[in-house]
């Protein structure tokens, strides 16, 4: 449980190697801590949504966990957010994968497979294509190109929340963002120097406002 004084909540919700991304936000400065408490959620100044596995399993863990409530809260009040991996997924309506299964919906749309003649999961490193247009904070920094490792069969479906994509059968998001939420489909914790970075950035996007 993370000491409510903890700047970045980390959701503890029993699925995946949730530790790794607490370590790898503790390496770039950032006061995180993993929780179960929705009080320490509340308290915090930023969250992070891990995920591995199934977007179903995944959904009804944070559900049955009573954190799903603090992190939309935390949402609506425009608290920095992170998803990772299927905590991306999460944020949107609902997944081909498990589509009886409601998503956070905070996001529109709808999370879809990857293309038929790809590989399934992709599961290797990849090339980000930025939209430089978008004018991300999160890629402040990053080396160009800038190359993140992926471990997944599905990703949401490109929208004007994108800011990046990657090449595999075609546009693939890879990123998105809507003003203080940011989500990436890659492991930014397992992408070496670039993905740090882009926790990094995360880290220091706490201190702008």
């Amino acid at each position: 449980m993370a000491p409510p004084h903890a700047m970045i909540a980390v959701l503890d919700y029993g699925i995946g190697n949730l530790r790794s991304a607490e370590k790898a936000l503790q390496r770039v400065g950032g006061d995180a801590a993993l929780t179960t408490d929705p009080c320490a959620v509340d308290a915090a100044e930023a969250v992070v949504l891990p995920g591995v596995g199934a977007f179903g399993r995944c959904m009804e863990a944070l559900r049955d966990s009573g954190l799903e409530n603090a992190a939309l809260g935390a949402i609506a009040q425009g608290k920095p957010f992170l998803g990772i991996c299927v905590g991306m997924q999460m944020l949107y309506e609902w997944s081909e994968e498990d589509p009886d299964v409601k998503g956070m919906g905070v996001l529109t749309g709808a999370v879809r497979r990857l293309p038929d003649g790809v590989k399934r999961p992709q599961m290797q490193w990849n090339q980000l294509d930025v939209r430089r247009a978008a004018g991300s904070p999160m890629f402040d920094g990053l080396p160009d190109p800038a190359w993140v490792y992926f471990v997944h069969s599905y990703a949401p479906e490109p929208s004007a929340d994108t800011v990046a994509t990657c090449e595999y059968g075609g546009p693939v998001t890879a990123a998105v963002q809507r003003n203080r939420l940011w989500a990436t489909q890659f492991h930014p914790e397992k992408s070496s120097g670039t993905g740090l970075r882009i926790l990094e950035n995360f880290v220091r996007s706490l201190s702008r406002h």
